[in-house]
């Protein structure tokens, strides 16, 4: 079955004319108004073409806040040394968050973690030092701690 978009034409008041659908592939049965207005899902959800969470700028600050639902992809420009404090808003266990960490145009700058991010050996990473320079993390929540999945350091980011 081919594929077709939704226009806005084909919604009205939340409803989806569903005769204006191939096969009626989505009917009223089908959707849960209340799981679409909270975003929850169950079962398999299936995308077609490309899936992007905006990259937002956190504040940078002595201690930096993040609320990882507002937030789940950010980047912090580090401007002196700085403290990440606990992620705020966690949806639960299974999300996943990703940071990029940015030296500014001094570098040599450090990030003290707040102890709910888990890394390899119980040991945070120590940051590439280079000016201008990033450092990109990736966590997977477990309900209790952030679990580091992925580092690529050293970037060049322009």
């Amino acid at each position: 079955m081919a594929l077709q978009r939704i226009s806005s034409a084909l919604i009205t008041d939340a409803t989806v004319a569903t005769g204006d659908i191939a096969d009626d592939a989505i009917t009223a049965a089908k959707l849960d108004a209340a799981a679409l207005a909270a975003g929850t899902f169950s079962g398999s959800v299936q995308f077609s073409g490309a899936v992007t969470l905006n990259e937002d700028t956190l504040t940078d600050g002595a201690t930096v806040s993040w609320d990882v639902t507002a937030s789940p992809v950010a980047k912090l420009t580090l401007g002196g040394n700085r403290t990440l404090s606990a992620p705020s808003n966690a949806v639960g266990a299974g999300q996943y968050i990703s940071l990029l960490v940015i030296q500014d145009s001094t570098g040599s700058r450090t990030l003290t973690w707040n102890a709910v991010y888990e890394f390899k050996d119980d040991t945070a990473p120590t940051l590439t030092t280079t000016a201008s320079k990033g450092d990109l993390f990736t966590f997977r929540y477990n309900g209790t701690k952030w679990l580091e999945t992925g580092r690529n350091q050293n970037l060049t980011l322009s």
